[in-house]
């Protein structure tokens, strides 16, 4: 794979590597709010002490409306990487390197996965992927954006 093709794969990742991001803050966010019930609910069947935190739990919300806003961010951006990536592949000008693209950058399908689907060996579709890159130009004021 030569300096262009790593660089256009590179961008083509970048959704990939958010979505990745978004999935493990939605596992921090579950597991911490199964905590904080586990918590509350412990704390709520202690008897009443007059030096406790009466804004425990209100804390607890904030702190969950944050890393809530901060995901929403994240999958705005998402979005909009998606589109970046949708958009590059449309340069594309052969029907099944877009199809290859699309299920490698935006499905995220495995490369047994595609062979198997569209009836090639991998090496094939490794052949089909690396000319389909090829076609792809990037700006620089995309690729800095992006």
């Amino acid at each position: 794979m030569n300096q262009h093709q790593t660089l256009v794969k590179n961008e083509l990742m970048k959704a990939f590597r958010i979505e990745q991001d978004i999935n493990n803050k939605m596992e921090q966010i579950v597991s911490l709010r199964e905590l904080a019930t586990k918590a509350s609910s412990v704390l709520s069947d202690m008897p009443g002490s007059p030096n406790r935190n009466i804004h425990k739990t209100e804390d607890i919300i904030v702190k969950f409306i944050g890393m809530e806003e901060e995901l929403k961010k994240e999958i705005t951006s998402l979005l909009g990487t998606k589109q970046y990536v949708k958009d590059l592949i449309s340069q594309v000008t052969d029907r099944e390197g877009r199809i290859i693209l699309e299920q490698r950058y935006l499905q995220y399908d495995k490369w047994e996965e595609i062979a198997g689907e569209m009836g090639y060996t991998v090496r094939q579709i490794f052949r089909i992927h690396d000319a389909a890159l090829m076609e792809i130009s990037i700006s620089e004021s995309c690729h800095e954006m992006s």
